[in-house]
């Protein structure tokens, strides 16, 4: 069985390729879950987070708690085998909101951090 990595990778041959790198493939992973809206998939009914959807929502603390919770939620449901959340921090300014995600890596229990923002 042939499987493709997220996000997608052609190498300098045109071949398809897999994400170099633990770090880059779990990356990949929580962008899968934080996007993908639920009903998206047609096995997995109940996978992601939907934030895309938030876009015409508004932008405020009580968003934010919202966001915090709901990422929370789903990376421990989805990724939970291979990470443990230690930290979701949403700060909503102006029209721009950041989430700034801290979590553990239980291969080898390391600690990552990522930032994603939504304009």
């Amino acid at each position: 069985m042939t499987t493709f990595g997220f996000p997608f990778v052609v190498d300098e041959t045109g071949a398809i390729a897999r994400p170099q790198g633990i770090d880059q493939e779990l990356h990949g992973k929580i962008v899968q879950v934080l996007f993908s809206k639920p009903g998206e998939r047609v096995n997995q009914p109940d996978f992601g987070c939907g934030l895309l959807d938030l876009v015409f929502d508004p932008n405020n603390t009580i968003m934010a708690s919202a966001v915090e919770f709901t990422i929370g939620q789903a990376l421990t449901r989805w990724l939970g085998d291979e990470l443990v959340v230690s930290g979701v921090d949403v700060r909503c300014e102006e029209e721009t909101m950041t989430v700034d995600l801290a979590y553990i890596r239980r291969r080898d229990l390391t600690r990552r951090a990522v930032r994603f923002t939504f304009r």
